[in-house]
């Protein structure tokens, strides 16, 4: 709990259990300890990616991580009910698709990365990530067909968050309006050039801007994602990586099992104490 959710290095754990506790142990006494748990973590890892693999929702980020030294890609995949994390040595769409194998969800939320794409039946694109390409644009000049998207993606995401009080009925109009204004903005003239990369950006990515609005349980950004991802990211850039592929491994599982807990109200700490007393379960 100390090492992988607050990035207390084993020579300060060393410390801190000798001055606090009077506990004299070492560094390798306490990587033996994270080996041990290998097997438990990685039998509570397959449990909660059994989890994920009947959800109809996925969203899913990757980011950079090290290895004995050598750049790897820590991956999160995230439904309702299961956060799984997964370091791999690549970056591949091959990644995701052993993951998921036959499974493939009804919407997968993610960033416009090409190994994110086509593994779900519809694909919600983050909206956050589009709206920095436009404001590229609006600060590139263009101020005519960037200023005006920039305006309807912020109205689109405002209807989102308004989802749950409307009936079904409103909302499918407001999708209607979403699809129909995008339309009528991508065939008014386009002068600025990067008003023109980003047209056809979006004409790249057309369907797949608005499936929030279709259901009602996709979100308009891939936040949740990044959210789940930052901390590893805190740890990478305070531990500077991991020095053997096993230490990887444990630090994936820990922030599975922790992610999982945390979406049915669970602390780290609990669930770290039920995973080394034999008792973790994926709710």
């Amino acid at each position: 709990y100390l090492h992988h959710s607050h990035h207390v290095s084993f020579e300060r754990l060393s410390r801190v259990a000798h001055e606090l506790f009077g506990l004299v142990i070492s560094q390798g006494a306490i990587a033996n300890i994270f080996r041990r748990l290998g097997h438990g973590m990685a039998a509570a890892t397959t449990a909660v990616r059994d989890k994920l693999l009947v959800a109809r929702i996925i969203a899913s980020d990757e980011t950079t991580t090290r290895t004995n030294g050598v750049t790897h890609w820590q991956w999160v995949f995230i439904s309702d009910k299961a956060v799984l994390h997964k370091i791999a040595p690549r970056r591949a769409r091959s990644v995701a698709e052993e993951v998921l194998g036959d499974h493939k969800p009804d919407v997968w939320v993610s960033d416009r990365y090409a190994g994110q794409q086509e593994l779900g039946k519809e694909h919600q694109v983050c909206l956050a990530h589009v709206l920095r390409d436009v404001q590229y644009a609006i600060d590139s000049g263009d101020t005519i067909f960037a200023p005006k998207i920039c305006d309807h993606l912020r109205w689109a995401i405002r209807v989102s968050k308004r989802r749950c009080n409307l009936k079904d009925t409103t909302l499918a109009s407001y999708a209607a309006k979403a699809d129909n204004k995008l339309t009528q903005l991508m065939r008014a003239p386009v002068a600025h050039p990067a008003g023109k990369v980003l047209l056809k950006q979006i004409k790249a990515w057309r369907t797949k801007f608005f499936v929030f609005l279709t259901n009602r349980d996709v979100p308009a950004t891939n936040n949740i994602s990044e959210r789940e991802i930052r901390p590893s990211v805190v740890f990478r850039k305070v531990t500077n990586g991991f020095r053997s592929e096993w230490g990887a491994q444990i630090h994936a599982g820990y922030r599975s099992v922790t992610g999982t807990a945390r979406l049915s109200g669970q602390s780290a700490l609990g669930a770290i104490r039920d995973l080394v007393d034999g008792n973790f379960a994926v709710a």
